[in-house]
């Protein structure tokens, strides 16, 4: 597992580096000097206090479930069903509950993904990431002991831990086939997830899952630590103590318009999945050739302004291309 302190990456340009490799990368102490840091190194009670100041007055869906679970978020017997509860209730009585739950644990609970800038205004602020420009903004997570189960996002992620030990157990993109992935339609909260990883790990139900749990990647985060996870790799979340707050930041660095991978695999699923398997074969090459290029540039062999609607996307070529799908789709 690759491991910086703050000072080696100090900046936006260090971040993108990174994020072109797509590969983790713990980053310790880097919101160690945030005020938000400082306040839970008091304890609980300042913690929470230092949240409820920012406290807008507006709701959030608050996930709960009986402490006997241990905070294991997941399906509930079978998959038409979950093992927790979620309501929607106001901010300040979700952090009283979490606030109370740390003390006897009837329950554990948390609140999770609330956009800072209308939850809690001021504290993006106050608890800046250099690593980021503004228009990135941060989203807060605060709750009790959890394991949230193992998903993947499809922005990359820089997760900053505020309070509370975290554990992070990643898993590379290439892991999926082993991961038993459940529904994409049907999911916790947005994600599919694993339906073994932190589960059952039983690999006589499951055997492939031992291959992926030799690729996994096990670390722990401290108060000021940061990990930036690459989009597209799994991960299970482990809150470790008994109030635990975390921000984080999702983005794109490297989006050409507004049209998503995930919306070009959806796509796919419906005109290729289902084709036989030699013509699926057959599509993986152009695919292969056209957009993952693994041979270079598909027209290499012939001079730059013969490339036409293949050169660069930012030469007018993405607005030719969406053109062209749009015509496709509308069957003009």
């Amino acid at each position: 597992m690759d491991e910086r302190n703050a000072a080696d990456v100090g900046d936006a340009d260090a971040l993108r580096a990174l994020a072109s490799s797509c590969r983790p990368v713990v980053i310790r102490k880097h919101c160690s000097h945030w005020p938000a840091v400082a306040a839970a190194a008091r304890g609980t009670d300042a913690a929470m206090a230092y949240l409820a100041q920012y406290d807008a007055g507006l709701t959030a869906e608050y996930f709960s479930a009986p402490a006997s679970l241990a905070g294991r978020y997941h399906y509930g017997a079978g998959i038409s069903g979950f093992n927790f509860l979620r309501e929607v209730i106001a901010v300040r009585d979700a952090l009283a509950r979490i606030s109370a739950n740390a003390l006897g644990e009837r329950e554990t609970g948390y609140m999770g993904s609330l956009p800072t800038e209308a939850h809690f205004p001021g504290f993006a602020v106050d608890n800046p990431s250099m690593l980021l420009d503004g228009h990135v903004r941060p989203r807060l997570w605060v709750g009790n002991r959890s394991t949230v189960a193992c998903h993947y996002d499809s922005y990359d992620n820089l997760a900053c831990v505020v309070a509370g030990r975290r554990r992070f157990t990643l898993y590379p993109p290439e892991a999926i086939g082993d991961l038993y992935i459940g529904p994409i339609d049907h999911t916790l909260s947005g994600q599919p997830v694993s339906m073994v990883a932190g589960v059952a790990e039983d690999t006589d139900a499951y055997p492939r899952f031992a291959a992926a749990r030799a690729k996994a990647i096990d670390v722990e985060l401290y108060p000021g630590d940061a990990l930036y996870l690459p989009k597209l790799w799994w991960h299970q979340v482990e809150a470790l103590d008994s109030i635990n707050i975390l921000v984080n930041y999702w983005w794109d660095g490297f989006s050409a318009g507004p049209d998503s991978p995930y919306a070009a695999l959806l796509l796919a699923m419906i005109a290729i999945a289902e084709r036989p398997a030699s013509e699926r074969a057959a599509w993986r090459a152009y695919f292969d050739h056209y957009v993952f290029r693994v041979d270079g540039h598909p027209l290499a062999h012939l001079p730059e302004e013969k490339h036409g609607v293949l050169g660069p996307l930012a030469q007018g070529n993405y607005g030719r291309i969406r053109t062209l799908v749009m015509r496709m789709l509308r069957g003009s």
